[in-house]
């Protein structure tokens, strides 16, 4: 008979069954949140785009409030700042757009005819990409025009996302002081400050990130844009405004937008301007890689491109556009979390023993 104190299983392999477990617990806890984000998203939409904008604008608040401002006054002068400087930014991005629109989407088309003569099946698919794009808008100006109170309805649900995402900000600025102790408050006493430490990880990673994010950003869609305009390359401020908003998608958002601009001059410069165009993207992209990156990074966490480019996938996939830009500062957020926790956990486990040498 066996000994009744001897294990069923060994030990490697409940281990592995207890790991299966958390891992399980884990994935189930995750796909409830995001499913729960999913079905509340009008109301969490707003608070995620007022975090990205606190992070952005902290600093600017906190200097005001060193400077002897008072809380609720630094607060609203830095709304102030996020509404001129956003709302001029989108009026211009909106105008390069709107009045260059149809000549890159033109553009594009006879750069898809070209390719199509040439190569085949994937000049067709530019092509036809340029066709549907220019009868999407026409037919979004039409539905527009004849269902007016459609239209306006989008506006004011985003009108309305806007201004709620204004003032959950100016309440996260004004009210940061007190965060740690919500967050104490919330927590068991005995991880009260492993808890404030993670989120104040978090919210550093986040911060470093969408500062160093709009600074790659202008860096780029002012370089590309100069080079176009060398290049005279029509719908230059166009292109530069996209390459901006592109920007805030890392590599799959600079791809994009760098491969519209070298098709635009493909189709109205010819072959030669065309390559010049690619040579200045890439040579924008190299300076972002080598230069710019690894000098954002190393004052914020660190994610490895196969990191982000998963994240950017899985947010495409569970809300679309607001899912590729929000993917990544949430991986940011939650890579600093880990982090904290190694830097907390793992360093005593490895280091050296009482009697170990030196």
């Amino acid at each position: 008979m066996p000994n009744p104190t001897t294990p069923l299983l060994p030990e490697p392999v409940r281990r592995l069954a207890a790991w299966c477990a958390v891992v399980l617990l884990a994935a189930g806890v995750v796909g409830i949140g995001v499913w729960l984000c999913v079905v509340f998203r009008t109301a969490v939409t707003p608070v995620l785009l007022a975090l990205l904008g606190t992070a952005l604008l902290g600093p600017l608040h906190r200097r005001l409030v060193r400077m002897g401002m008072r809380r609720s006054l630094a607060a609203v002068l830095t709304c102030l700042a996020v509404v001129v400087v956003a709302g001029g930014a989108a009026y211009i991005v909106a105008t390069a757009l709107v009045k260059t629109g149809d000549q890159i989407l033109g553009a594009l088309k006879q750069a898809g005819e070209e390719l199509a003569e040439r190569f085949g099946a994937a000049g067709a698919s530019v092509r036809d990409l340029a066709a549907h794009a220019q009868g999407f808008l026409a037919d979004l100006g039409g539905t527009v025009a004849s269902g007016f109170l459609g239209g306006l309805g989008a506006v004011g649900a985003m009108t309305a996302t806007s201004v709620l995402a204004l003032l959950l900000m100016f309440f996260f600025l004004r009210d940061s002081d007190r965060a740690a102790d919500a967050l104490r408050s919330l927590a068991p006493r005995s991880a009260g400050d492993v808890v404030e430490a993670m989120a104040r990880r978090a919210y550093g990673a986040v911060e470093g990130f969408m500062r160093g994010t709009t600074f790659i950003a202008a860096i780029d869609a002012v370089c590309i844009t100069a080079g176009l305009l060398v290049l005279r390359v029509p719908g230059a401020v166009g292109l530069g405004a996209l390459v901006f908003v592109g920007a805030y998608i890392p590599y799959l958002g600079a791809f994009v937008s760098g491969s519209v601009a070298v098709l635009v001059a493909l189709a109205d410069r010819g072959w030669a301007v065309a390559l010049w165009t690619l040579g200045v993207v890439l040579a924008v992209q190299m300076l972002e890689g080598h230069v710019l990156l690894p000098m954002v990074q190393s004052r914020t966490v660190q994610m490895h491109p196969a990191t982000v480019m998963v994240a950017i996938t899985a947010g495409a996939g569970v809300a679309g556009v607001l899912g590729m830009l929000f993917a990544v500062p949430l991986t940011a957020a939650v890579s600093g979390v880990v982090s904290e926790i190694r830097a907390r956990y793992a360093e005593p486990a490895a280091g050296p023993g009482p009697g170990s040498p030196a």
